[in-house]
């Protein structure tokens, strides 16, 4: 009997319909090519969710997500939605999509592509090797913290923001981290400010105290300032980069730009029970919007994440990978990762070239 997986797809604003349709031939073949099926059930969520809605989630998105087996989630958001009161934006249903699955771990891997290595626009012997992930809390901290607001007093007006954090919070983040360590290569990197945060400090406590039951992890702590320094100055020295909400929203976004292109990394936000959700790292990308100028690599290895992650379809996920580094090897790029001697193609050209790759 053939396996069955729900998947809910929210191809979502911008680029997002573009690049999910991509990633969804590939699934389509993957799967049918090693024996397990794929039902989709496509629902709306951010802009496009506001216009048919007037809400970023729908309540029946919401369902249908945390009914599959595996959510794959495109790109949101555009500059039109700003002016709303933020609880309206799209990115507070991506929050809210967070909270409400309790995905607390996001894992954000950073790889070297051999054929890449001259996209960066740093030097070739800087980033050569790069083999690191970056492990960032996800529903708690800054984000998530209250009191929060805008008050007006005496002719003048203060915003505020709480970082916050609960010691089980950490303990469970602090969990990933060390046993993703332990899978990879030993060593553990926690990012925090501790020298002027009293957040931090609890912070690395927990993370310190975690450390006795992995002895075979090499623990290191790196304030944030010096991280976001070390990352670009000798990226080889992480492993496993384990950083609270905002660190890691930051960190992993420049950890980004050592692949050449933020359209090249995938993500996984992942709960202690119950469907994962996997995406792109990069925006919507309104600018290119219905172009054909979309570079759909992130969001097919966001896919490959889904299989292998999600569930646990490693062959399959390995397949998708191979197929993006075959394309890259031949030279083939989108406008993003275009250099000397490379075929630029759109993003539906390079999704036929994948599928080539993936038939072949």
């Amino acid at each position: 009997m053939t396996t069955s997986y729900r998947i809910t797809l929210l191809p979502g604003d911008g680029i997002g319909p573009e690049i999910m349709a991509v990633a969804r031939q590939l699934l389509d073949a993957v799967s049918s090519s090693h024996g397990f099926s794929l039902v989709y059930d496509v629902q709306p969520m951010g802009g496009v969710a506001i216009d048919a809605t007037g809400e970023p989630l729908p309540i029946s998105t919401l369902e249908a997500c945390k009914s599959a087996d595996a959510v794959l989630l495109a790109a949101i958001g555009s500059p039109q939605y700003d002016s709303l009161p933020r609880e309206q934006r799209p990115e507070s249903g991506l929050l809210g999509l967070r909270s409400a699955l309790g995905l607390f771990a996001n894992l954000r891997p950073v790889k070297i592509i051999p054929a890449l290595i001259d996209a960066s626009t740093l030097k070739r012997e800087v980033i050569e090797g790069v083999d690191l992930m970056v492990v960032r809390e996800l529903t708690g901290g800054v984000y998530f913290g209250t009191p929060k607001g805008r008050v007006e007093a005496e002719g003048r007006v203060r915003a505020f923001n709480t970082m916050a954090y609960f010691d089980d919070e950490i303990d469970r983040i602090a969990k990933v981290g060390f046993e993703l360590a332990v899978a990879r290569s030993g060593r553990l990197c926690s990012v925090d400010k501790a020298n002027v945060l009293d957040v931090s400090q609890l912070w690395r406590d927990q993370v310190t105290a975690m450390a006795a039951d992995y002895p075979a992890v090499e623990l290191s702590h790196m304030y944030v300032d010096n991280a976001a320094m070390q990352l670009v100055r000798n990226p080889r020295q992480f492993d496993v980069l384990l950083t609270s909400n905002l660190f890691g929203d930051i960190l992993s976004d420049e950890a980004a730009m050592l692949s050449g292109s933020i359209g090249m990394l995938p993500s996984a936000s992942l709960g202690s029970s119950g469907p994962g959700l996997f995406e792109p790292i990069h925006g919507s990308a309104p600018d290119i919007a219905r172009q054909d100028k979309a570079n759909p690599m992130a969001m097919v290895l966001s896919a490959a994440m889904m299989l292998r992650v999600g569930l646990q379809q490693d062959a399959a996920a390995t397949a998708l990978e191979t197929a993006v580094d075959r394309v890259l090897a031949a030279g083939y790029r989108t406008g993003d990762l275009m250099g000397e001697g490379c075929t630029q193609l759109g993003c539906r050209a390079m999704g036929e070239q994948l599928l080539a790759a993936l038939a072949g």
